[in-house]
């Protein structure tokens, strides 16, 4: 039995017998050892036996929700599948094992060690759901059926997906965008960024090792801020180019300090998932607001006002997280999916919103000749 679960055994005896008071198996009295109690010293004994309890609900939460890398079974799995099989080591499989390790997870780095916590995983699930409990999680993540090496393959797909389509879109954004139009270079930068972004997305779900887990959490980042770069961009766009300078500016030395601050020492996920919902939401917030004021100018501002709606309600698939359906498309990967083609109408807003753009440039700048004449 794990160690949770003797924590979770012994708080339950404290239950049982709060203050010398006993619970039998029919109804819940509690039987005194000493003359009644008074009726404050009744409360504080119920008071103390329901904390007691909603901790008892708690650890056994942990312990059978999320806790399968935590289980006694899976660390006694892992122990004995490394010892029978892996070098000192644990990089590679012992001489006359070396079968057993096949050619496209050696090329992406699985180890010996790698493949026993793989199929200990799975051992261990098999071993919950035979006594009914509910799908744990390992080392924070749901099992996931493997595929070429693959550690989440619908998540690698999902992210080539986006990377294709936001590829796809700034072709056309460049065909149709004259490179002298406002906010050009702005958006074709932003292009890049979630290029980028989703390169590392792909290779994290690949495979997770510390340095995939930092770049693809922070280029994530990246995205979520160049989102809300262009948003003030948009708004200051008429302003001199110090003043757009020294923003942009601000925006990148900004990142870099997120950047440096996420790559050393332990990763600090709750900082991060700040960082994202801050500037997420205040880019958000932004893009209403600014799409509320030119609502009757600029009437394609309804596919901003739609993307931004969309976008926003679709990342509550990663707060109702639930096991993989068939072991491969969990919420998170689901939400990569929802994603790719909201981005054609983002870039289709773009696209028009930088000619509309250059239409009242060359106006003003028409009048400004006639004026001179």
């Amino acid at each position: 039995m794990c160690s949770r679960a003797r924590f979770g055994l012994r708080l339950a005896s404290v239950c049982i017998s709060v203050e010398g008071c006993r619970f039998f198996a029919k109804g819940s009295s509690c039987l005194p050892a000493s003359p009644s109690p008074t009726r404050p010293a009744m409360i504080r004994y119920r008071v103390v036996a329901l904390v007691l309890i909603v901790l008892l609900i708690y650890f056994f939460r942990l312990i059978f929700a999320s806790g399968g890398d935590r289980s006694q079974f899976y660390q006694n799995c892992l122990k004995f599948c490394t010892l029978d099989n892996c070098t000192q080591s644990g990089v590679s499989y012992k001489k006359e094992l070396q079968w057993k390790h096949d050619p496209i997870n050696k090329l992406l780095l699985w180890t010996c060690y790698d493949e026993c916590g793989y199929d200990c995983m799975w051992r261990t699930t098999a071993a919950f759901h035979n006594r009914n409990w509910t799908t744990p999680q390992f080392y924070g993540k749901w099992p996931f059926v493997r595929f070429l090496g693959m550690q989440e393959p619908a998540s690698v797909l999902f992210s080539v997906a986006n990377f294709a389509t936001h590829y796809k879109m700034l072709q056309r954004f460049r065909r149709e965008v004259r490179t002298d139009s406002p906010m050009y270079g702005t958006w074709r930068a932003f292009s890049y960024i979630c290029l980028n972004a989703w390169i590392w997305s792909a290779f994290f779900h690949t495979r997770d090792f510390p340095v995939t887990e930092l770049l693809d959490y922070t280029f994530a980042y990246s995205m979520v801020l160049a989102s809300f770069h262009c948003m003030v961009m948009r708004m200051i766009h008429r302003s001199s180019i110090v003043v757009r300078g020294a923003f942009s500016c601000l925006c990148v030395l900004f990142f870099v300090n997120h950047f440096s601050y996420l790559s050393v020492g332990r990763f600090d996920y709750s900082y991060n998932m700040k960082a994202n919902i801050v500037t997420g939401m205040s880019g958000a917030l932004g893009w209403i607001l600014w799409c509320f004021l030119q609502r009757k100018k600029r009437r394609y501002v309804w596919k901003c006002f739609t993307f931004i709606v969309l976008a926003t309600s679709s990342l509550l698939l990663e707060i109702n997280d639930f096991p993989p359906i068939l072991w491969t498309f969990d919420a998170h990967s689901i939400w990569h999916l929802v994603t790719a083609p909201l981005t054609i109408l983002f870039y289709s807003f773009i696209i028009e919103d930088c000619k509309t753009l250059r239409k009242e440039l060359v106006g003003v700048e028409d009048e400004e000749s006639r004026k001179l004449l």
